[in-house]
């Protein structure tokens, strides 16, 4: 249990930091979670896996916003349907190019931005932050479990 301590204390100060700016900001608190997720998930703690993160989730945002006003312009029924069964295939297809190969984090940009009804204002600002807070609570755990005695009794 205490080799986790560093990583438990990174992450619940960056959260709590997180929601106040967040907050503050008026940012959607959870998107921002998403992207910090998507960051962890990538598997690439390195400013290389923000940059993957950043586009995986983004693509996912542009996917989204295809499908939404697409589905505007045909007004044929299930056109929505179509789209989506289209796009989803694209959204797969896209990751055979390594920078896109994260396929999930395409899908959690995509999902925000139907959450948030096609918002690029709601969605862009705290995805892209939340990247980075994953780098940083991937850098301060590092850090705190590198200063921090680890009584290990088994």
């Amino acid at each position: 249990m205490f080799e986790r301590l560093p990583v438990a204390l990174a992450a619940g100060l960056l959260a709590a930091l997180w929601v106040a700016v967040s907050g503050q900001l008026s940012w959607v608190t959870w998107v921002g979670f998403l992207g910090c997720s998507a960051y962890f998930a990538q598997g690439e703690l390195s400013p290389r896996g923000v940059i993957s993160t950043w586009a995986t989730t983004l693509s996912g945002v542009l996917w989204a916003w295809l499908i939404l006003h697409g589905a505007e312009v045909l007004t044929m029924g299930y056109s929505a349907a179509i789209l989506t069964g289209i796009v989803t295939a694209f959204m797969c297809l896209q990751a055979s190019k390594r920078l896109l190969a994260f396929i999930p984090g395409t899908f959690l940009g995509c999902c925000a931005m139907f959450a948030l009804n096609g918002d690029f204002i709601a969605v862009l600002p705290p995805l892209l932050v939340g990247a980075v807070m994953g780098y940083a609570m991937s850098l301060l755990s590092g850090l705190l479990a590198r200063y921090m005695p680890v009584a290990v009794t088994e």
